[in-house]
């Protein structure tokens, strides 16, 4: 009998403190958006990348890298800039570092490099460069953004449960009332979707805060879709090779399952069984 009061007692002390951990964690289930890469022959909308990329560059590059992308991937097959318009005609080329608007965009980028006797230098960015990171390293990123440390972009549709999904919501979720018994500390900010119901991040976005080339309206729901059209990008930026490889095979491996089963009925049509 004391040995079950001790498996009770146990058990309550651990269900008290697994209580708080699984409210820590809590969030809200993402919205879902049709999204134009979604499914077998899903594609990226290139005019929505393009605005991503836009946003990106002037609401998220002071905070947020992207280490494992390279200028000229913007210009690569797939990319946002893989066909461009040069004095009223599109254009492709086969090589993303002779494109012009690529090698336009890196260039608004000083990166650190070493000259030919090995000082330290700062240069005008090149299509083979990689997107420099905003800070010089994790202290000084954690000291300019109260503590928290911004995590990089590049993977980020892969590296979180719901996708782009969560990256959208999350972007839009900052106008939601927080309940009474929440406890927000000062400099952190309640958004239902962020595990734990609490940000370090202040809202980014705000309706026309930036003018897109292309005239679209710049507002928050439209500028959060755009942002995750780039990020989903960057988090898979041959996905439409991929599939377009996928649906070859199939294709391959449907006209040999024909031909096997043709073959077989002609080799055993004529033997008893």
């Amino acid at each position: 009998m004391k040995t079950f009061s001790r498996i009770l007692a146990t058990a309550a002390a651990a269900m008290m403190v697994a209580a708080p951990a699984m409210g820590a964690g809590y969030y809200d289930k993402p919205e879902q958006h049709a999204w134009s890469f979604d499914g077998p022959f899903g594609e990226y909308d290139r005019q929505a990348v393009q605005r991503g990329f836009q946003v990106y560059q002037q609401v998220c590059a002071a905070c947020h890298g992207l280490k494992y992308v390279a200028f000229r991937h913007l210009g690569q097959p797939g990319g946002p800039f893989e066909t461009v318009v040069i004095d009223g005609v599109e254009q492709s080329f086969d090589n993303p570092n002779d494109n012009p608007v690529v090698a336009s965009i890196a260039a608004e980028y000083f990166i650190s490099d070493i000259d030919d006797i090995g000082d330290t230098i700062e240069r005008a960015g090149r299509p083979s460069d990689m997107f420099p990171y905003p800070f010089a390293n994790e202290a000084q990123a954690r000291a300019a953004n109260g503590g928290a440390y911004p995590p990089d972009l590049s993977v980020i549709v892969r590296a979180r449960h719901y996708g782009a999904n969560y990256i959208r919501s999350l972007l839009m979720g900052y106008d939601r009332e927080p309940p009474a018994d929440l406890d927000i500390r000062p400099g952190s900010y309640y958004n239902p979707y962020m595990p734990g119901r609490i940000i370090a991040m202040p809202p980014q976005l705000m309706d026309g805060m930036i003018e897109y080339a292309d005239g679209t309206e710049a507002t928050v729901e439209q500028m959060a879709t755009d942002l995750t059209h780039f990020l989903a990008w960057t988090s898979d930026p041959h996905m439409e090779q991929r599939k377009r490889m996928g649906l070859m095979v199939m294709i391959y491996l449907f006209g040999l399952a024909i031909l096997l089963y043709a073959s077989y009925r002609k080799i055993w049509s004529k033997v008893k069984h």
